[in-house]
């Protein structure tokens, strides 16, 4: 693996959002990533004059059915006459395009940079665009959950796990979400039992143990050094980067871990080294992990380091991923309670920062200082992640 550096110092200026619902049908695509940017750079206390760049994430056009709609969006993104990029790695973009912009600051070629992204799956169908008979490749026909049922199927027949922990993933999340005030999804009143009567559709991922098709939209600002100081010293909070990492591999090979990707092992090492934590599961005091289908909770706590091989259902079952549990994971109520596509990685890695700058508001886990944002995509293939702190790291 090639050595890593970090660069320079960089922060998260402040976060925005929508708020996440099946259909908007009062804005377009410009008008939804606008209500996030206006509210992220209100956040952070800046203007256009003070972005240098615009990074943006886009899930696969086939989505909405618009080719490069970044090219007449570009007004509404605030990107003309500067630098815009846009990044694509499947799900795991909103992720990723908060680490390509966090790269940008820490080359030192820009001050402040602006990431957005974005899904309105009303105006498409991701079923259908996930299920077309790629060539050479078998048809997935089911779109997502028909792609990633046999992956959990697997890890519950070498874990030995109980059907249960699935439902109680469900029911964490859909209750985290419920005291969000952006979540798309609320069901406050959500049982286990419930859960489990609930419709198979995918075996043996059940109605309630799957994520929602949202619209919505989400941006960051990050900033170098400087600008990270002139907020701090208005009395409010950063979120300042201490890791990123991102690896890839191929959705097929032979003898493919498709429970537990090497590229998610590999990524998690190169995290934490260049975090400089040793012990994730202490030292991480929340985690915003992309879990659109409740069983991948303890698949990535294996994954990602925080509990050993065939004991992340064990965690998830002993209540420590709960809001009041040693690692609360999704407090915001994740993609199980929100999926714009495009945008659920970034949300995941706002909501980190939000947690670490104290400004998670009714979801905010006490005392937060440094959290987990994660997001993957492609065929459990692209992995995004990042490690943010209440303080900078010396």
């Amino acid at each position: 693996m090639s050595a890593h550096s970090p660069g320079l110092p960089a922060a998260v200026l402040g976060t925005g959002q929508t708020h996440h619902v099946a259909r908007r049908t009062d804005v377009s695509m410009s008008g939804l990533c606008r209500e996030a940017i206006d509210a992220a750079m209100a956040d952070a206390g800046v203007g256009w004059d003070e972005i240098d760049a615009v990074v943006v994430g886009k899930a696969p056009d086939l989505f909405e059915g618009v080719m490069m709609p970044e090219l007449m969006m570009a007004d509404a993104l605030g990107a003309v006459g500067k630098p815009l990029l846009r990044v694509h790695t499947a799900g795991s973009v909103g992720g990723s395009t908060a680490v390509v912009a966090a790269s940008h600051i820490q080359s030192g070629r820009y001050r402040r940079v602006l990431a957005v992204a974005w899904e309105k799956q009303s105006e498409s169908n991701a079923m259908w665009a996930l299920s077309l008979p790629v060539p050479f490749t078998a048809p997935v026909g089911a779109g997502a959950g028909g792609y990633f049922a046999p992956h959990v199927r697997s890890y519950i027949r070498t874990t030995g796990a109980p059907e249960h922990v699935g439902a109680m993933v469900a029911v964490k999340d859909r209750l985290n979400g419920s005291i969000n005030p952006h979540a798309h999804l609320k069901q406050p009143d959500l049982t286990v039992d419930k859960v489990l009567q609930g419709q198979m559709l995918w075996d043996p991922i059940r109605f309630d143990e799957t994520c929602p098709s949202s619209d919505g939209a989400c941006a960051i600002v990050l900033g170098d050094t400087a600008a990270a100081e002139e907020v701090e010293s208005t009395g409010r909070r950063v979120a300042w980067v201490h890791a990123t990492a991102l690896r890839t591999e191929p959705g097929t090979f032979a003898g493919r871990d498709y429970a537990n990707p090497q590229a998610s092992r590999d990524a998690a090492a190169a995290l934490w080294a260049e975090a400089g934590i040793t012990d994730p599961a202490e030292e991480i005091d929340a985690a915003e992990i992309y879990v659109p289908f409740s069983w991948f909770e303890p698949m990535w706590l294996e994954s990602l380091g925080f509990a050993a091989p065939g004991e992340g259902w064990r965690m998830t079952e002993s209540g420590a991923t709960a809001r009041d549990g040693s690692l609360p994971v999704n407090p915001s109520g994740g993609v199980m309670c929100s999926n714009p596509i495009g945008a659920s990685g970034m949300l995941r890695f706002a909501e980190a920062a939000r947690q670490v700058m104290g400004r998670a508001e009714e979801h905010q886990i006490p005392g937060a200082r440094k959290a987990l944002g994660h997001a993957y995509g492609g065929g459990s293939q692209f992995f995004s992640m990042w490690v943010v702190g209440s303080e900078r790291r010396r």
